[in-house]
């Protein structure tokens, strides 16, 4: 014999509040910083950076940044990488300026 449900009927969902900071009218909306936002910054340095290091700052395991890079830096975002082996054998990415 299996039991029946004691109530039957699914409870409704809360209303999620706005994810809107309190900011007055003028006022610039503080930008939080993100993954995206801290590994673009990486990217962007002369020397470049390595995937460990983007890792590293993450969280992430290495073919997350992999995927990272190819999936929304060079498709979504639609920005150019550069990635060059250096004498070390390290293999460093950046993005190229136009």
């Amino acid at each position: 014999m299996t039991k029946s449900r004691k109530n039957p009927i699914k409870p409704k969902s809360r209303a999620r509040k706005s994810a809107k900071p309190n900011v007055g009218k003028g006022e610039p909306i503080p930008s939080p910083v993100t993954k995206t936002g801290s590994l673009l910054r990486l990217l962007s340095k002369p020397e470049g950076v390595t995937v460990e290091m983007m890792a590293r700052e993450t969280g992430w395991q290495a073919h997350s940044v992999r995927g990272f890079l190819a999936g929304h830096v060079r498709k979504k975002l639609g920005l150019k990488l550069s990635s060059q082996k250096g004498a070390d054998g390290v293999r460093r990415y950046r993005i190229i300026q136009d």
